[in-house]
């Protein structure tokens, strides 16, 4: 397995193993500079991720009941996941949930403050007891206007509890813009997307800093994250010292949508941020990622498509190929990424 380390940034001098393919790294113990330029250029190579396609699953076929299925996140002992489902066009958006009984995943079930309303892109606190999510849902029950999507989070006091009412978590954050895929560093830092015309871009990701006990006014990241095109859906981890996220149609993107990744520096700046590749990128849509320390898995949304002309045995036999396999269809993907070393 490739090692990439966060904080001193070394290769050690061992054989690293994914599955059969085996990789020998060198030892590269230069000045800062090299060191960290090399780490870019392997992250650019793709060893810093599975090494073939079939290391790369989805999630549970119990959610393949559901015809798009994206934004997927799992509490910190994995036995709590949401996720958004979708309809076809997907302009019908719910939060639904799963727990873990028994080491079997339960029948999804709706958020209870599910409504007529879009709701999507959950996340849940480092210690399970705020789930953040986006919905263009009114201010207040007064009103029944549809506004512009905001962040908006329930709480409770425990993971058998109670969830709260829907809260809008306001001012500085949201706007009359578009905000979404809120994102939380341990300290509770928040990361988000925002359409914004005073961004780098047509979607961009920003920072609002709990301070004091109240987020600060939302700062854009420089132009090592943000371009002129479109980045969106960050993932940041729990120490803020790398980020994940999702760019569309770039020049160096494998296809429509492909998940990069960006390291702090030594001085807490982020680096160029870079393609994670092939064959979790693919030529069809990769977004809204989802990284677990603990575990290291990566978990994502994909609409990677692997079906192929056949001869079938019956409608059920249809069906079940259809639904089950990879159907160019929102699904949750999940592989193994490690990356080590974080601050």
């Amino acid at each position: 397995m490739i090692k990439f380390n966060v904080r001193n940034r070394d290769w050690q001098n061992r054989d690293l193993k994914y599955g059969t393919f085996t990789i020998t790294d060198m030892i590269y113990k230069q000045s800062m500079v090299k060191t960290r330029s090399m780490i870019l250029l392997m992250l650019t190579l793709n060893l810093a991720i599975a090494q073939n396609q079939n290391d790369i699953t989805q999630f549970n076929s119990t959610l393949n009941k559901f015809l798009n299925v994206r934004d997927f996140c799992i509490s910190e002992n994995s036995s709590e996941a949401f996720f958004t489902i979708q309809s076809p066009l997907q302009d019908i958006s719910q939060i639904a949930y799963i727990k873990k009984k028994n080491n079997e995943w339960t029948e999804p079930e709706l958020m209870p403050f599910s409504s007529s309303y879009m709701d999507l892109e959950p996340f849940l606190s480092h210690d399970g007891k705020r789930l953040f999510f986006v919905s263009d849902r009114p201010l207040n029950d007064s009103n029944k206007e549809k506004k512009d999507f905001d962040i908006w989070y329930v709480e409770r006091s425990g993971p058998d509890q109670e969830w709260s009412i829907p809260k809008n978590i306001g001012t500085p954050i949201n706007s009359d813009l578009n905000e979404f895929y809120p994102s939380l560093s341990e300290n509770n830092n928040l990361y988000f997307t925002l359409e914004s015309p005073n961004g780098l871009g047509k979607d961009d990701i920003y920072i609002s800093r709990w301070e004091n006990g109240s987020y600060s006014t939302p700062k854009l990241l420089d132009e090592n994250i943000n371009s002129p095109g479109y980045e969106f859906n960050a993932f940041i981890s729990k120490k803020e010292d790398f980020i994940l996220f999702s760019r569309y149609n770039e020049e160096d993107g494998l296809g429509s949508g492909d998940l990069y990744i960006s390291v702090k520096d030594d001085k807490g700046n982020w680096d160029k941020a870079r393609n994670i590749g092939a064959p979790i990128n693919t030529k069809y849509m990769e977004y809204c990622p989802f990284y677990h320390e603990g575990n290291q898995t990566l978990y994502f949304t994909s609409r990677r498509n692997n079906l192929f002309p056949k001869k079938f045995d019956s409608v059920s036999d249809f069906q079940e190929y259809i639904y089950e396999s990879n159907n160019g269809l929102s699904k949750i993907y999940m592989t193994q990424l490690k990356i080590n070393g974080h601050k």
